[in-house]
């Protein structure tokens, strides 16, 4: 794996290595994308405060996040089909954060199972939930998680109905790829990324097969899916989960002011303001423009959490200045992964820690704890 200075060096080199198909996945957004655009521009208009002569040798990025002590205030977000990126994608990156001393979030719809990461983990992580139709599946995924003895529970909450991805459609993604002229021949330039997945633990989604009619079935499981998605979720079920979940709750998906105080009343511990990474409501604000009014909004009835655009740790710094208690990466390592497996997601997360450190040093900050609006310019 050639050396990467940035998130950036780390995106093109998972470009050339993952089919086409698969990297637009995790690389763009919905409808005419002008929310994931909103993501980054968003975040580079927030200028930093150079400050000087300030004595700042000794520094410390350590933190909490849910009350779990962090090497530096951010977490690996969960995202879906990680295994495709690269053969028993969810493994390593957890294996990843473990070492780096940053929380892992496994997706419902990764490819390696609870079961799968918890064997090979061997310490607790995160796990993310969709409440699906089908009430009695998203039970036994909860308890699945407390067996594995997950740290916390993110539930998502901007999914009731999926938006729509149109280079998704175009690209033919599909679990299994769709055997286009076009995909077969693009995928037959990646053989090093095909024959890492054959070697791979899992191929399929790990935590429904064994639990779908017919989920031998790629495409069987694909359907089922498709139609679990409930547009009739309500704050009810976040209640119930409350109920059947015994440890950290954390509510994923949160952009609206309003919505971040009833968020509050539920006995969660953080939100996340987040608009899934600007692929679902196209025309939505950017997740960093949402940020401070929530944070007024809640103060520290809650803990904030910061998700949308973050490929740098200035990002990261923008963040905490603006009043996130910690971040969330989705895209970031996924591209770590894709270019180098458990090398490169250490790549991206040394990255991003870099970055913070010496920007927290160049306006004159000591302590990632310390970090305030005063680090941005005015």
């Amino acid at each position: 794996m050639p050396p990467a200075t940035n998130i950036e060096d780390l995106r093109v080199q998972a470009r050339r290595k993952i089919p086409r198909a698969i990297f637009d996945y995790a690389d763009r957004g919905s409808y005419d994308e002008r929310t994931i655009k909103r993501n980054r521009t968003d975040l580079d208009a927030i200028q930093l405060r150079q400050r000087v002569m300030i004595d700042v040798s000794d520094r410390t990025l350590e933190s909490t996040m849910l009350g779990e002590k962090v090497a530096m205030p951010l977490a690996i977000a969960p995202t879906g089909l990680t295994g495709l990126f690269h053969a028993d994608g969810e493994i390593l990156g957890a294996r990843a954060a473990r070492t780096a001393g940053v929380p892992f979030t496994l997706s419902t719809m990764s490819i390696c199972s609870i079961e799968d990461v918890a064997e090979a983990l061997g310490t607790p992580f995160w796990f993310q939930l969709y409440v699906m139709r089908d009430r009695g599946f998203s039970r036994s995924l909860v308890e699945r998680a407390i067996q594995a003895k997950c740290s916390a529970l993110v539930l998502t909450l901007d999914l009731q109905i999926q938006g729509q991805r149109h280079r998704d459609i175009k690209n033919g993604l599909s679990v299994p790829p769709k055997p286009t002229l076009a995909n077969i021949l693009n995928m037959a330039t990646k053989p090093a990324w095909g024959l890492k997945l054959l070697r791979a633990k899992r191929r399929s989604f790990g935590n429904l097969a064994d639990r779908v009619p017919g989920g031998d079935s790629l495409t069987t499981l694909s359907q089922w899916i498709a139609g679990q998605f409930d547009p009739s979720l309500s704050w009810k079920d976040v209640a119930w989960i409350r109920e059947i979940w015994p440890g950290k709750l954390i509510l994923k998906g949160i952009l609206d002011v309003e919505d971040a105080r009833i968020a509050q009343d539920t006995g969660a511990d953080a939100l996340v303001v987040s608009n899934h990474g600007g692929r679902q409501l196209d025309g939505a604000m950017s997740s960093i423009a949402a940020l401070p009014a929530i944070v007024e909004a809640v103060g520290d009835r809650i803990e904030v959490l910061f998700d949308g655009g973050v490929r740098s740790g200035q990002d990261v710094l923008k963040a905490l200045a603006l009043g996130a208690r910690g971040c969330m990466i989705g895209k970031a390592w996924l591209y770590g992964l894709a270019a180098g497996g458990e090398a490169g997601v250490l790549s991206a997360l040394d990255i991003i820690r870099r970055e913070l450190d010496v920007s927290m040093a160049l306006t004159g900050t000591r302590n990632v704890r310390d970090i305030s609006p005063s680090v941005l310019a005015r």
